[in-house]
């Protein structure tokens, strides 16, 4: 009776142990196209085992449910995903200046191999229009008409300066704004992560491995907040992790177990985080991304905008207005692109072609002030540009499209990366829709085995303790 009794024990256990794996083979197949799912398995293990008056005995089959994860490529899948973002996120951000400059730009190989830049519309357009309205008003120098061309081609070229420095300014105050809003879904990661700490001890305190679920989520989460900063992952033990950020003067520690140390913020210069809160020095991220696109290219060619500003100012003043008694063509005060403006008071009836006091005919000063556009400044001699006005500015714009070239590079070369990363992952912990209809297949055949073990047994014991006594 009491071997029936332990094969019907075991039968019962297997057909446990069984059924559990075909939920978790169907678990696996519901999950195929879950990029934040990692396959789970099932072990099956010898069940505990006593003594009994017919020696020792099996009390049946064990299984244990674990997740197919690597350690090493879940944080590579972290730090190429930080990577990517940051690239992502400058690429983006330069675009979007880019469509916002309203620029053609298009690139041809020079006979020395170089690469040249020139600009169909726009500032440099309306740069060579102004140099060019002057030429024309030297040819017929009291020509009302050309005096006003003069006066129109200098307020387009004004205003596409400030138009252009006001795009760059409120791209940068666009990016300031999404390195806040990052900070703060960082924030909520951070919360998230600390609670899924405190859940999966809590599970696996008699258990290790088994919140499988919560252990998907919080890589899950990981995976989201190295997209918005790089972070670092230490076991801490127990099932839970410490979560990092690198800082000015080494780690700096935002999850502990189940508690957020500090927060993360942006203080318009720098983004700290930690208590107290402390400078971080990130490589990846899309917040290191958009802080470093508003303070490097966007911010340079504010500056580059400015100067050649402020050379235009300068040298067409000085020529206009030698002696400093006759007005100035531009504002003096306005000499960068976001203040630079035609005088006031100029008109065309006291627009001068030539020197004052000059003869009717005389467009001397338009025709030296024609002559400015191909007129080269050096830095050296305390002027802000080198090269020509209509040279510096192409050089600026050249520079720039090297920017969004290479950012583009960047992204196509990080994306192929992370590809093969989250490939070599996958292969892994992905679901194989080939291998688990096997697996199904059989675990209910071994499942329909136990089953027919369990009803014999059943009949057995019924024959035993209901037929044999009549």
């Amino acid at each position: 009776m009491s071997g029936l009794f332990a094969t019907l024990n075991a039968s019962a256990s297997a057909l446990q142990a069984h059924a559990l794996a075909v939920e978790i083979t169907g678990k696996n197949l519901a999950n195929a196209n879950n990029a934040g799912y990692a396959r789970q398995t099932v072990n099956y293990a010898t069940g505990a085992t006593v003594v009994t008056e017919q020696g020792a005995q099996s009390l049946g089959l064990a299984a244990n449910v674990t997740q197919i994860r690597d350690t090493l490529l879940d944080r590579q899948v972290l730090r190429e995903t930080s990577l990517s973002s940051y690239y992502g996120t400058l690429q983006q951000a330069l675009q979007r200046a880019q469509a916002g400059l309203g620029q053609t730009l298009s690139s041809a190989a020079s006979t020395d191999g170089t690469s040249t830049v020139t600009t169909d519309t726009g500032i440099g357009a309306a740069l060579d229009d102004f140099f060019n309205s002057f030429q024309a008003l030297a040819a017929t120098p009291t020509d009302s008409g050309a005096k006003q061309a003069v006066l129109a081609s200098a307020n387009t070229l004004a205003d596409r300066l400030q138009q252009a420095d006001a795009t760059l300014a409120q791209g940068q105050t666009d990016l300031g704004t999404k390195i806040t809003s990052d900070a703060s879904d960082a924030n909520s990661l951070l919360h998230t992560l600390a609670d899924l700490n405190s859940q999966i001890v809590r599970i696996e305190a008699n258990a290790p491995g088994s919140a499988v679920d919560l252990r998907d989520q919080r890589q899950d989460a990981l995976e989201k907040l190295a997209a918005l900063m790089p972070v670092s992952v230490t076991d801490a033990g127990g099932g839970a992790i410490q979560v990092s950020a690198n800082g000015s003067s080494g780690a700096v520690v935002l999850v502990d177990h189940g508690t957020v140390n500090g927060t993360v913020a942006f203080t318009g210069t720098q983004i700290t985080a930690g208590s107290p809160a402390t400078a971080l020095t990130l490589t990846g991220g899309s917040m290191q991304g958009a802080l470093a696109a508003r303070d490097g290219a966007l911010q340079t060619l504010r500056d580059q905008f400015d100067a050649l500003a402020s050379q235009l100012v300068s040298s067409v003043n000085a020529v206009y207005n030698p002696s400093g008694s006759t007005g100035d063509f531009f504002t003096a005060g306005g000499t960068t692109a976001a203040t630079i403006s035609v005088s006031s008071g100029l008109t065309a009836v006291n627009l001068h072609a030539g020197a004052s006091g000059g003869a009717a005919g005389d467009n001397s000063v338009a025709l030296a002030l024609g002559r400015l556009a191909t007129t080269k400044f050096t830095a050296s001699g305390s002027n802000p540009i080198d090269g020509t006005l209509g040279a510096f500015f192409s050089s600026s714009i050249a520079q720039f499209g090297q920017a969004i070239a290479g950012a583009n590079s960047n992204v196509s070369n990080q994306s192929a990366i992370e590809t093969l990363v989250r490939g070599q992952r996958d292969s892994v912990s992905g679901v194989n829709l080939d291998e688990e209809t096997a697996n199904l297949l059989k675990y209910q055949r071994a499942f329909e085995a136990s089953s027919r073990v369990l009803q014999t047994v059943d009949e057995m014991l019924d024959q035993i303790i209901n037929q044999l006594g009549r």
